[in-house]
């Protein structure tokens, strides 16, 4: 239970943070609105960069765009994966497409969304399809070996037996059994989109200035680390704390769903 309060506590936090910034912001991300390389005050409850800008506002600003590449890479690469894996798993004459899946894997995870997105451009939508790429295979492996397993059980056959059709049997009992497995995937997939985001931004193949990312602004502040540190360690705090929330989430839902890793009283 600790896990599960501390995971929503820290990604709670992280996107609260970024749904307030969608409706308000201490100062415009990009305005000059403060003296330069200010420490956290009252004014300024993070301080400001190099240029004079709050960085609790680009930090809200910022974490806009991190979370949104993150939801739509995770949107898309679980929806056409699932798709994937299920249309391969229960249809026999499906099932040599999962090899696409495999393929995708043998990639080094990091060297394939840094070569999409060389290939796609930088941006929110280069980006965005890079990862949704990445997080495909993921949920295809998934939901090929839960299909495979599911669609000789008993309750399959029967209502196979008795007229349904293949989508009805595959929306009604195989889907709604591989939803919890699906959920704790997607909670890691979220987790790993946002880091992979920020990396890609770090190395300046993200979403480009003048549009802050965590990644980004973990780029810009790092000349004047050891000058003021604060422009970095807030954005840093807010990526670390949403990512460790979003995979102690995943670890406790993955505990309590897999039978497996149940703990006998």
């Amino acid at each position: 239970m600790s896990r599960l309060l501390l995971g929503f506590g820290l990604a709670g936090a992280g996107l609260l943070l970024v749904l307030l910034g969608l409706f308000w912001l201490p100062y415009e991300a990009e305005a000059l609105s403060g003296p330069v390389l200010a420490p956290p005050s009252l004014a300024h409850p993070f301080g400001t960069d190099w240029f004079g800008r709050d960085v609790l506002s680009r930090v809200m600003a910022g974490g806009r765009l991190s979370w949104a590449v993150a939801f739509l890479s995770l949107a898309g690469g679980g929806l056409l994966g699932a798709l994937l894996g299920l249309a391969c798993g229960y249809f026999p004459k499906a099932s040599p497409f999962i090899r696409l899946a495999d393929a995708l894997l043998a990639f080094p995870p990091v060297l394939l969304a840094l070569l999409l997105a060389v290939l796609l451009g930088p941006g929110v939508g280069g980006v965005a399809a890079a990862l949704a790429l990445f997080n495909l295979p993921y949920f295809a492996r998934l939901s090929h070996a839960g299909a495979l397993e599911l669609r000789v059980r008993e309750f399959v056959v029967a209502a196979r037996a008795v007229g349904a059709g293949s989508l009805r049997i595959l929306a009604r009992h195989i889907l709604p059994n591989l939803a919890s497995s699906l959920l704790v995937q997607a909670t890691f997939s979220l987790s790993t989109s946002l880091l992979a985001e920020a990396s890609l931004s770090y190395l300046g193949l993200g979403v480009q200035p003048p549009h802050p990312t965590w990644g980004r602004m973990l780029w810009e502040a790092q000349a004047w680390l050891f000058r003021s540190p604060w422009p970095a360690v807030f954005p840093g705090l807010a990526l670390t704390g949403s990512v460790l929330g979003l995979n102690l989430l995943g670890d406790f839902l993955r505990d309590r769903w897999d039978p497996r890793l149940r703990r006998l009283p």
